[in-house]
């Protein structure tokens, strides 16, 4: 039996299809399941049975004995948040009380962690576990979860393996619940409709032109196909980043949406509002050695083929992976 946190969510939803398409279906999904939009993406999807979050730890103790492996992507993302007892419960201590039922009871974990604890970058994107004390998140976030890797490397009891995955910029379906939180590829492709044109905030740096600022975008199901890997490894634990390996502009990703919509390209400029623009990140790329050196080789979509397929078979018809 598996178990998987944040089941109803866009990275862990997609992960339950994953699991579906290589024949496992005893999957227990953990998750807040009280929003009726984020449970469409369970929608045709097989599982066994559904367990609330703040419920989790009783049924766990029940049911222990059956877990084979626990893959834990259910967190409070909005990085807009900044109440950070929110991030202290649901992302740090709810992470915490996983990982510690998984020493007990000698359940392997895959975690979700997240580019954001790199901050502006100031000591690269190098997922050595030597610099994770040195570095600086921009918001409570980012915080929570460089808080947890910390918290992670100094731990004497370990899972006999477990892993952490920086997730960088994720797109692709199953986002339709997000919100101001959903990628660029989905707000591009409803400002394209809606407006006809997609708004992008310009450089306020003379080293960046407008449009120009790079960061690592990856489809979902490199993502998924990246856990389920590690599923199946189970050596070489440790925290590890999951981007595509390349940054791209966000002109390269307002291009690549209209061209799949077989639109012209129509951008507006706008500032980058005051209150973020200090912390705004110009330049983010994973550096991906570390996951390729323990056997992980199959190659990353493009963005411009990640973004024709979200659109082409999901965002045009609303369509769930």
């Amino acid at each position: 039996m598996y178990i998987l946190t944040g089941a109803a969510g866009f990275i862990g939803s997609c992960m339950l299809s994953k699991l579906n398409q290589e024949g496992i279906k005893d999957i227990v999904v953990v998750d807040d399941f009280s929003r009726p939009d984020k449970n469409l993406n369970l929608e045709n999807k097989s599982y066994l049975e559904k367990v609330e979050r703040e419920v989790f730890f009783v049924w766990l103790e029940k049911h222990y004995k059956d877990v084979e492996f626990i893959i834990h992507l259910g967190a409070r993302t909005d990085t807009t948040e900044f109440n950070v007892e929110v991030f202290n419960k649901l992302n740090l201590n709810y992470s915490k009380a996983i990982w510690n039922a998984c020493v007990e009871h000698g359940i392997p974990l895959i975690y979700a962690s997240s580019a954001a604890t790199y901050g502006m970058g100031e000591q690269g994107y190098d997922d050595s576990h030597e610099i994770i004390e040195k570095l600086k998140p921009l918001n409570p976030y980012g915080e929570s979860k460089n808080d947890f890797d910390k918290w992670v490397i100094g731990q004497e009891k370990q899972p006999d393996f477990w892993a952490g995955l920086k997730f960088f910029n994720v797109y692709g379906p199953n986002e339709y619940h997000k919100a101001r939180m959903a990628s660029v590829v989905f707000h591009s492709y409803k400002q394209i409709i809606d407006k006809g044109f997609v708004k992008l905030f310009r450089s306020h740096k003379t080293e960046y032109e407008d449009g120009k600022q790079l960061r690592d975008f990856i489809y979902v199901k490199d993502v998924v196909d990246v856990i389920y890997f590690m599923v199946q490894h189970q050596k070489n634990s440790g925290i590890y980043n999951l981007g595509s390996g390349k940054a791209r502009t966000f002109l390269d990703l307002v291009g690549a949406t209209f061209s799949s919509m077989n639109k012209k390209l129509n951008i507006e400029f706008i500032d980058t509002p005051v209150d973020i623009r200090d912390k705004y990140q110009y330049f983010t790329e994973a550096k991906m050695e570390k996951l390729k050196s323990i056997g992980y080789s199959k190659p990353f979509a493009t963005l411009e083929d990640g973004i024709s397929e979200y659109v082409g078979e999901y965002l045009v018809s609303r369509k769930h992976f």
